[in-house]
């Protein structure tokens, strides 16, 4: 049958080689070790900061074919991601909705609509060798004011204060346009983020790639003084906020930094 000859074709090992989610394009680093394991009709998805697992269905008597990721571990136990895919030769392409119940039509990731467009390799591609000399100092994206690692002083969320036995656990760390927000060695969140600091008041918006809302944008504002930097951040799917605070029922989050 074809459905078990595509299954037989997709058994191994997938190198993630490219990802779009929401129109963005992910960045090597976010991708750094990114693979998908197939046995029998089982996928383990190793990479991006968690582990998920679960089972493949496929439909190849449609076109596109379908494929329907069903989760039994990680962070979306129990959900089910519609998609569409094709394969050539030792490339894997996969469209896939990582919310909803409208599975995509076409191989294309459109902003603000949760899709998700990926191309695997077969095997596990080796890091170039490094060559000799210095590094080259050519950041994939321009350094923000928001660079390096950051403590947490203080969290409201829902207008709930976080307990200060666990503020102190917190960081924040920022490199180009990428965000990972840590409690001890566990990830939070991650987001690529886009900002406006000519607005009044100065504008951020996340698109998040891991944690809670994986696949969601919120918009946000920001202020930094004195090497304090203060976020306001909406709910996904809700205003920006207009100014910086966080009361019940709100679902919006209330952080202030301190640079390390």
């Amino acid at each position: 049958m074809p459905m078990k000859k595509d299954l037989d074709a997709l058994q191994g090992t997938w190198t993630v080689t490219a990802l779009k989610l929401d129109g963005r394009k992910m960045s090597a680093g976010m991708l750094a070790g990114a693979t998908v394991v197939v046995k029998g009709n089982r996928f383990t998805s190793n990479g991006m900061s968690a582990v998920y697992k679960g089972t493949l269905e496929l439909n190849t008597s449609t076109r596109p074919h379908r494929l329907d990721m069903k989760f039994d571990a990680g962070p979306e136990k129990g959900n089910t991601n519609l998609a569409i895919y094709k394969l050539d030769g030792d490339t894997w392409t996969m469209c896939i909705a990582t919310r909803g119940t409208k599975r995509p039509s076409g191989f294309e990731s459109k902003p603000e609509t949760g899709v998700a467009l990926e191309t695997l390799t077969r095997g596990k591609v080796s890091k170039p060798a490094k060559k000799a000399g210095p590094p080259k100092k050519t950041p994939a994206f321009p350094v923000t004011e928001f660079e390096g690692e950051w403590k947490l002083v203080s969290a409201v969320m829902d207008g709930k204060p976080m307990e200060e036995s666990l503020v102190q656990w917190v960081r924040r760390v920022t490199s180009g346009n990428e965000t990972r927000v840590l409690a001890g060695p566990q990830v939070m969140l991650e987001v690529v983020f886009t900002h406006d600091s000519s607005a009044s008041p100065k504008t951020i918006d996340y698109l998040n790639t891991a944690g809670s809302n994986n696949g969601k944008s919120q918009l946000g504002i920001y202020k930094n003084e004195s090497g304090i930097l203060t976020f306001c951040l909406a709910a996904p799917g809700k205003p920006r906020p207009k100014t910086f605070e966080s009361v019940p029922g709100d679902r919006r989050t209330l952080t202030v930094w301190r640079q390390s």
